[in-house]
């Protein structure tokens, strides 16, 4: 090959002048419309390319709402039955508190009524009492008179026994009394001879052994008379004279005086 022989080239062939204008006329058109949109958007704007729907919160916060209105409605009741509760306690509280003061205040004035009742029960026994030994005073007196075997022929320490055993009449008989209001049989024939200084035992049975034995037959005021066994005796009494005797007798009777006939004796024993 000579050195002259020709070599290709291997830059790209030159485009035409026509096809370069057009060219540049398309890109200028193209950065034209950019330019216009540029300008009428807001500077630095993406392009809105879709619509988005916001989601609909309506039914659930109704439902919220709701809610909390029916909450608030029951506390509001809640409160409302314990105010309620609490009233009625009160009130029950008050009521019972002026139920009891109202219990108390009528036990009190019973316990008054009856103390006062009593007192004037006691007053009218002793009144009673009082006018029935004037009586059985009046009485022994027109004994003694008519009878030279009444307690009028008694004399002595006799005299003072039968006198002693008569004042207590009307006076209540209690198991186991020794006076001075009450008396059983035995602790009546031991305070009237130890009103002139003998002391007697104290129960009957021992009472019926004290002193000697003497026919009934053959009695004398200041006598004690027993019931029963001697050593063995269930009671005792106190012969005054004129076939009649002193006892403190049963709960029903107290202590009165009465005929032999009005319950015999089994025997009698003389300490005087």
């Amino acid at each position: 090959m000579s050195h002259t022989a020709h070599i290709p080239s291997h830059r790209k062939p030159r485009q035409s002048a026509s096809k370069t204008a057009l060219r540049a006329g398309v890109a200028g058109g193209v950065l034209s419309t950019i330019a216009v949109a540029g300008a009428a958007g807001p500077a630095q704007a993406e392009p809105v390319t879709q619509t988005i729907e916001m989601p609909t919160i309506t039914a659930g916060l109704s439902t919220s709402v709701a809610a909390s209105a029916q909450a608030t409605q029951a506390v509001a009741l809640d409160l409302e039955i314990q105010a309620q509760e609490d009233a009625a306690a009160e009130t029950a509280a008050k009521a019972a508190k002026k139920a009891k003061a109202e219990a108390v205040r009528k036990a009190e004035a019973k316990k008054k009524a009856e103390a006062a009742a009593k007192a004037k029960a006691e007053a009218a026994e002793r009144a009673s009492r009082s006018a029935e030994r004037t009586t059985l005073s009046a009485a022994s007196d027109s004994s003694s008179s008519s009878s030279s075997s009444s307690s009028s022929s008694a004399t002595g320490s006799a005299a003072s026994v039968i006198a002693f055993a008569q004042s207590q009449i009307g006076d209540a008989y209690v198991s186991g009394g020794t006076g001075p209001n009450s008396w059983d049989c035995s602790g009546l024939v031991q305070a009237a001879f130890g009103s002139v200084g003998i002391d007697l035992p104290r129960v009957s049975q021992s009472q019926s052994t004290a002193g000697t034995q003497v026919s009934l037959d053959n009695l004398q005021p200041g006598d004690i008379l027993y019931w029963g066994g001697a050593g063995s005796a269930y009671h005792v009494g106190i012969y005054v004279g004129g076939g009649e005797f002193v006892g403190a007798q049963n709960s029903s009777t107290g202590v009165v005086q009465k005929s032999l006939d009005y319950d015999p004796p089994s025997g009698a024993v003389r300490v005087l």
